[in-house]
C-alpha cells in the first residue's frame, strides 16, 4: 500500500531517478565490485533460475570460483545458501554488497538472474556485464508492464548494456520466436541454441556458432540429448526432467564453451549437476506414486510440467494449484484453469500467495477457466467432465489441498503441486509472512498417509 501512495505522489520520471541514482550509489560505496568478475546475466521467462545454477555448477567444477544469485537460492564458490528475500534480484545495495563478498573470497565469475522488474527498477546498472543469456520470452508481468513489447523491451535491455563493450557474448534461444529481436542488438559475439531451428535465415551468418539439439530422449531418471556445432556431434546426459531443462542445460554449455572450457569436462560436470530445489523436484519418501514440487506459476511452465508427467507413464494426473494474488496478471487465472482441466484428470485449486486480495476470489477466477472446458463462454460455465467432491475440489488452504491429494493418490499416479515451489514463505494480507517448505509439507503428508494407511 505505502508503494502505491508514493506512485501516486511522485510523477514516473522521479521515481526513474531514484531508483537509477541508487543503483549507482550502491556500486559505489561497494567499490564497483563487478568490474573485478566476469558477469553472466541471465534474462527470460523460464528456466532462468535452473540456468544460472547449471553455469554456476560447470565453472565451480571446471577451476573457476564463481559466485551466483538466483530467485531460489545464492552461492560463493561450493557454499550455497537459500534465497529468502522473494525477490529473484536483489534490491541493489543488497546485491552490490553480495557482488563485494564474491570478490572478496575469490571469485571470477558472478552469475546473475537479471529479472524484467529488476531492469525496470534500474538493479542491472552499475553491474558489469560481460555475458547475456535470453532464455524465452512468454506473456508473463504484463501488467506490470503495460503490455507485451514493453515486458520484451525490459529484456532487450541487458543486451543493449553489453552491446555498448567490446568483446562481450551473447547467448540466444532461436527456438524463440522473440530471438530475432535479441539478434539484431549488435553484441560482439553471439551464439545461437536450438531444437527445431527454423527462423532468421541471413541473420544465422551473425553468429559465432550455432549450436543445434538433436536425438533428446527423455525418463524418469533425466535426459540424454546429442548436440550438433563446429561439424561434429556431442553427446550429453543430465539428471533433470524435461525436454525444457535440455534448452536450460544447452544454454548453459554454449556460455561454458564460450569461455573455452573443454567438452569433456562439461560433459563430466552435467552428468552429475545437482537439481534446484522446487524445480521439477521429485518427492520420494517411498510412496507408490509420483509426487513432483514445481515453480510453475505461469501459463508456458505451467503447461510443460503437466506434459512431462507423462514421462512417468501415470494411471491418473493430479495437480494441486493456486494463482498469485496481490492483482498480479489476473488475466492469466482462467487460462492456468484452462491447462490444468486440459491436462489434470483431478483439479485441486487453492492459493499461492494472496497478498492482500480476497482467497476465494483468486479461486473463484481460475474455477472459471476449469469449468469453461474447450467450449469456453459458449459452454455457460459447465464443464461435464468436472463433478466437485471427485475431480475437482477447492481448497482455501495450501496444506489441506496438498494433504487432499496426497489422500487421492493411488497406485501409479502422478501429482503436480505448481507455483510455490522452493519459496520459503507464503505472503498474506497486511504485509503477514508465514514460513513455507513446500517439498517438506509434501514429504510430511506422505508420511501421514503412510501412518493412517497402516492404522487402516
Amino acid at each position: 500500500m505505502i508503494i502505491k501512495s508514493i506512485k501516486k505522489l511522485f510523477p514516473a520520471f522521479l521515481i526513474s531517478w531514484y531508483h537509477f541514482s541508487l543503483a549507482y550509489l550502491g556500486a559505489f560505496v561497494y567499490g564497483f565490485p563487478s568490474r573485478k568478475m566476469i558477469v553472466i546475466g541471465v534474462t527470460g521467462t523460464k528456466g532462468k533460475t535452473t540456468t544460472c545454477n547449471l553455469i554456476a555448477q560447470i565453472l565451480n567444477k571446471c577451476g573457476y570460483k564463481t559466485g551466483m544469485a538466483s530467485t531460489v537460492n545464492f552461492r560463493i564458490g561450493e557454499r550455497e545458501w537459500i534465497n529468502e528475500t522473494k525477490q529473484t534480484m536483489l534490491g541493489r545495495f543488497k546485491l552490490q554488497k553480495l557482488l563485494r563478498k564474491m570478490v572478496n573470497e575469490g571469485c571470477q565469475y558472478a552469475v546473475i538472474e537479471t529479472s524484467s522488474e529488476g531492469i525496470l527498477q534500474y538493479r542491472h546498472r552499475g553491474i558489469n556485464y560481460n555475458i547475456a543469456v535470453f532464455t524465452n520470452l512468454t506473456p508473463e508481468h504484463i501488467e506490470r508492464h503495460g503490455g507485451f513489447e514493453n515486458y520484451r523491451r525490459a529484456k532487450l535491455e541487458l543486451f543493449k548494456r553489453i552491446a555498448k563493450k567490446k568483446d562481450e557474448i551473447a547467448i540466444i534461444n532461436l527456438d524463440d520466436e522473440n530471438a530475432e529481436y535479441f539478434l539484431d542488438i549488435p553484441v560482439s559475439k553471439k551464439y545461437g541454441y536450438c531444437y527445431q531451428c527454423k527462423f532468421f535465415g541471413y541473420r544465422l551468418a551473425m553468429l559465432e556458432d550455432k549450436y543445434q539439439i538433436a536425438n533428446i530422449k527423455l525418463s524418469p531418471a533425466g535426459a540424454e540429448f546429442e548436440i550438433n556445432f563446429s561439424g561434429k556431434t556431442e553427446k550429453f546426459k543430465i539428471p533433470l526432467i524435461g525436454e525444457f531443462n535440455v534448452y536450460n542445460a544447452v544454454a548453459a554449455i554454449c556460455v561454458a564453451l564460450s569461455q573455452k572450457i573443454p567438452i569433456e569436462k562439461i560433459k563430466d560436470v552435467l552428468t552429475g549437476v545437482n537439481p534446484v530445489p522446487g524445480r521439477m523436484e521429485i518427492i520420494d519418501s517411498g510412496q507408490n506414486f509420483t509426487a513432483i514440487v514445481d515453480y510453475s506459476y505461469e501459463l508456458a511452465s505451467f503447461e510443460n510440467a503437466l506434459k512431462n508427467l507423462k514421462i512417468f507413464n501415470p494411471n491418473k494426473i493430479i495437480t494441486v494449484i493456486g494463482p498469485t494474488g496481490g492483482g498480479r496478471d489476473k488475466w492469466r487465472r482462467p487460462k492456468m484453469g484452462e491447462i490444468a482441466d486440459k491436462y489434470a484428470d483431478i483439479v485441486i485449486i487453492t492459493t499461492d500467495d494472496p497478498y492482500d486480495e480476497n482467497p476465494k476470489k483468486i479461486i473463484k477466477e481460475m474455477l472459471a477457466g476449469v469449468l469453461s472446458a474447450k467450449g469456453g463462454s459458449a459452454s455457460g460455465g459447465k464443464n461435464p467432465k468436472r463433478v466437485f467432491g471427485k475431480n475437482i475440489f477447492e481448497i482455501i488452504d495450501r496444506r489441506q489441498a496438498i494433504k487432499k491429494a496426497v489422500e487421492l493418490a493411488q497406485e501409479k499416479d502422478a501429482i503436480l503441486f505448481a507455483g510455490k515451489g522452493g519459496e520459503k514463505w507464503m505472503n498474506l494480507a497486511k504485509g503477514e509472512k508465514i514460513p513455507w517448505d513446500e517439498s517438506e509439507i509434501v514429504k510430511e503428508e506422505i508420511k501421514n498417509k503412510k501412518l493412517t494407511d497402516v492404522k487402516g
